[in-house]
């Protein structure tokens, strides 16, 4: 798989790099040990990150500086890392799904990067498309139906948007079904605790760990050297 950048994007987001992950995995539900790590990293937050405090994070900030930039309000549409540290915060526990859901879940609380995570049996060609949403543009978020994406950060194949970072895509989700995992870890700022190497890294030992993970392929993509 291939990502390309849209000039908009690279306007909004100068600085964004992405780590691309590429593995075949199972995903079977998750299990108490992977869950474990999910619970201990929601007390973590909980007693050390009041909530007014998380959208200040370095990868957050960032995150939420690209939202104004492309246009779109951070608060009335969170990124999915701040929405799950929040909840944390609040004590609200997550839902217990899938194994590669929850390790992503895992990965987005622990860095602030909001991560997509895709079925690449579903996406339609091999290059996706890095842009801004535009206006009445159709968008089926999973869970919570039509998305008003116009104006935030999305992925596109050829048929369409299949990611952004508040909500993924119904049409390329995750299923016990799914044996070819992509995901992009979308690094709109750099967090001097969780390096790139750092986050692909864990990457890469949860998926091996949790997902029984092979032929993995990480590749770090620097938006501002793929114009």
């Amino acid at each position: 798989m291939e990502i390309k950048f849209d000039h908009d994007i690279l306007q909004a987001a100068p600085s964004l790099e992405v780590i691309l992950v590429e593995a075949s995995i199972i995903n079977p539900p998750t299990s108490n040990e992977l869950w474990k790590e999910i619970t201990d990293m929601e007390e973590q937050i909980h007693d050390n990150l009041p909530i007014e405090q998380i959208r200040h994070r370095p990868a957050i900030d960032a995150t939420r500086k690209a939202y104004k930039a492309c246009g779109k309000d951070p608060n009335r549409y969170r990124p999915s890392a701040e929405a799950l540290c929040r909840r944390a915060a609040k004590n609200l526990e997550l839902y217990r799904t899938l194994t590669a859901i929850d390790l992503i879940n895992l990965l987005s609380m622990a860095t602030g990067h909001s991560i997509g995570g895709f079925d690449a049996d579903k996406i339609d060609g091999n290059t996706l498309t890095l842009g801004v949403g535009s206006a009445n543009e159709p968008y089926e978020a999973i869970g919570r139906g039509p998305l008003n994406i116009e104006g935030l950060p999305v992925y596109r194949d050829r048929t369409g948007g299949i990611g952004t970072p508040t909500s993924d895509n119904e049409r390329t989700k995750l299923s016990p079904e799914t044996r070819h995992l992509l995901m992009t870890i979308n690094m709109y700022g750099t967090d001097p605790d969780y390096p790139a190497d750092k986050v692909a890294a864990m990457t890469e030992r949860l998926l091996t760990q949790y997902a029984g993970a092979s032929h993995i392929n990480t590749r770090l993509i620097k938006a501002y050297e793929n114009t």
